[in-house]
């Protein structure tokens, strides 16, 4: 069975949705806090995170890896400015939809409309989950949270990101992977 993404992806691209192709070298943001960006990206290859400001420091919530669907959920939900960062860690190469032509298409199909809420909610419990691993106290239960939800994210993220993401230092972190 294709998992909700792969469908989603497919339709998309069966139907010839996509509008464009994004490029972005390591270091390029895909949008700013600030930006109205409602628009779904598909990651092709690379590697993004997804930031907000705190105090001035970088605080990594999310990442985004080849065969994800990244977007500025606030933005998407809300239709004001996102507050997030979306920046390239690697190379990316992204196929974007304009919201409103995805809407459109998810009103006209009761299959891609289930899809939709099927993946939304697979996005809230993840946010869930990772409001949990936030208020854990032990950098070393957190770590283990996260690799056992997500080891992917340990294969493919550089040390100081997951780091960051853990809100531990890449000492902790790197003392926490050695034991």
């Amino acid at each position: 069975m294709l998992s909700p993404l792969k469908t989603l992806h497919d339709y998309i691209h069966e139907h010839q949705l996509w509008q464009k192709t994004i490029v972005l070298k390591r270091g390029d943001y895909l949008h700013m806090a600030d930006d109205l960006d409602d628009n779904i990206y598909y990651v092709v290859g690379g590697t993004l995170q997804s930031f907000v400001l705190v105090n001035d420091e970088e605080q990594i919530i999310r990442f985004g890896y080849e065969g994800d669907f990244f977007t500025a959920i606030d933005c998407f939900i809300s239709g004001q400015p996102t507050i997030l960062y979306a920046q390239a860690i690697r190379k990316c190469t992204l196929k974007m939809i304009r919201k409103s032509d995805y809407i459109e298409h998810i009103a006209e199909q009761p299959d891609l409309s289930s899809l939709w809420q099927n993946i939304m909610s697979w996005m809230i419990i993840g946010q869930l989950e990772r409001e949990i691993d936030l208020l854990t106290n032990d950098p070393a239960e957190r770590y283990r949270r996260v690799l056992e939800r997500s080891p992917r994210l340990f294969q493919e993220i550089p040390a100081k990101y997951i780091a960051n993401y853990l809100r531990m230092t890449a000492e902790t972190l790197s003392r926490i992977r050695r034991s």
